[in-house]
């Protein structure tokens, strides 16, 4: 049978029968012409409507991820668009933003048009692409962020993620001009001469191992200049992937004061410590580390009172090879796309700190309203897009490598038993992802 992309398709109509949106009371949802038209108990199906059977699902609308690496162009070998596009709509995903650490850089209007071009032509979610805040991700000058917004990719999210935008001067310069288009600058806070050489967390177990630490006050460090910056500039601040417990209280004063800025925890950051260095496996080398288990705690609080808003993959995948080798030579980092949702309901509904309404809060609505993705994150009410995904809570199951989409197996929850099967996925009326696999036409 051969893959084709799922825009290529004709809209289906489609009844999702006895499903609970937002966890809440059953209903039936009516999908037709890209849209939800109906949203009731007991909706009559018409002839042309294919009926699915929701029965003790959660509904929810398609997930955003506000921070993927889909590594082309230039990296093509750990993913692809077309590869990291179905990984996401495997995970329930809708939309992704694409982060620019590619090669070349997508820091002009020509790279990031290419990016949008390339996720319309795969058609298994949404990708906009983030454009890089400096030329080349050097941290030496800004880079075409006007352009970029006005192009036909309209970019509203742009960082250096995987360096920190270092120079407060060009920080503050980021931040006053994006202001123009309703952008955010997304900031990796890691001030890099306190992680110079950096292996793992710095703690105990980094001692106990010999290895070098990155201390937590490095990212802490610049999140507290940066929300001042933010704060002077009167500007959108978004801190990637924050991951101590210091971190968290200082976004939890900065919101405290009215100042403009979000951030996110990554589901690695919700689940795994700085314990697993121990087994000297790279899978377990992510930037920024994995943290102790109170910073896990911190975290997890965080995202329960509403101090951390979103949750975001930090899809990070690499070849085998840049893996297979000793760990001060490892690549840093980890796929999620696939694990997220499994990992947050494991982690937060499970244990009663989040109900499923505020998982549509942390993995749709807020994603989407950060990244200004207009269709995504919407009501499940008629009228509005039909970008949604049917979760069944009730499996567990394996985490096995083998069956993901994407191209690279980094995954450091391999063997893991996490709860939640994908029943189905929708992008504008069009499913493409069925009983947790990728729609084959």
């Amino acid at each position: 049978m051969t893959t084709t992309t799922p825009n290529t398709a004709p809209i289906p109509t489609l009844l999702i029968r006895g499903g609970r949106p937002y966890g809440e009371d059953i209903q039936d949802l009516l999908l037709a012409d890209g849209r939800i038209t109906a949203v009731g108990p007991d909706l009559e199906a018409p002839e042309d409507a294919e009926v699915i059977d929701a029965e003790g699902c959660i509904i929810l609308p398609g997930l955003v991820d506000l921070h993927t690496h889909l590594r082309e162009p230039g990296g093509e070998e750990a993913e692809t668009i077309e590869s990291g596009t179905r990984a996401a709509a495997r995970g329930g995903f809708t939309a992704v933003h694409a982060m620019a650490n590619t090669t070349p850089v997508a820091d002009t209007a020509g790279v990031v048009e290419q990016v949008a071009r390339q996720g319309e032509a795969a058609g298994w979610c949404e990708v906009r692409p983030v454009g890089a805040v400096t030329v080349g991700l050097a941290g030496e000058r800004l880079a075409e962020l006007d352009a970029m917004a006005t192009s036909r990719a309209r970019v509203r999210v742009f960082s250096d993620d995987g360096k920190c935008v270092h120079d407060p001067v060009l920080m503050r310069r980021a931040l006053e001009y994006v202001k123009a288009f309703d952008g955010v600058i997304a900031q990796h806070s890691q001030d890099p001469r306190l992680t110079e050489g950096s292996q793992m967390h710095e703690g105990l177990v980094s001692a106990e191992l010999g290895l070098a630490g990155w201390p937590a006050v490095a990212e802490e460090s610049i999140i507290a200049r940066d929300v001042l910056l933010a704060q002077h500039v009167g500007s959108r601040l978004h801190v990637c992937h924050l991951s101590t417990a210091g971190s968290v209280d200082i976004v939890r004063w900065a919101k405290q004061r009215g100042i403009d800025v979000t951030c996110e925890v990554t589901p690695h950051h919700l689940l795994l410590t700085d314990e697993r260095v121990r087994t000297f496996d790279a899978v377990n080398k992510v930037n920024p580390p994995l943290r102790t288990a109170a910073d896990v705690e911190a975290v997890r609080t965080g995202l329960a009172d509403g101090t951390i808003d979103i949750v975001a993959t930090d899809h990070a995948p690499h070849p085998a090879d840049a893996k297979d080798r000793e760990w001060d030579q490892a690549a840093m980092g980890m796929t999620g796309l696939e694990t997220a949702l499994a990992i947050v309901q494991h982690t937060m509904v499970d244990e009663n700190r989040l109900s499923w309404r505020d998982i549509a809060r942390v993995l749709s609505e807020q994603p989407a309203r950060i990244g200004r993705d207009e269709d995504q994150g919407r009501p499940l009410q008629a009228g509005e897009a039909a970008n949604i995904l049917v979760w069944d809570p009730r499996p567990r199951r394996m985490v096995d490598v083998a069956e993901h989409a994407s191209r690279s197996s980094n995954s450091p929850f391999a063997g893991l038993e996490l709860p939640g099967l994908n029943r189905l996925t929708v992008l504008k009326g069009r499913p493409t992802v069925r009983d947790g696999a990728v729609v084959q036409r």
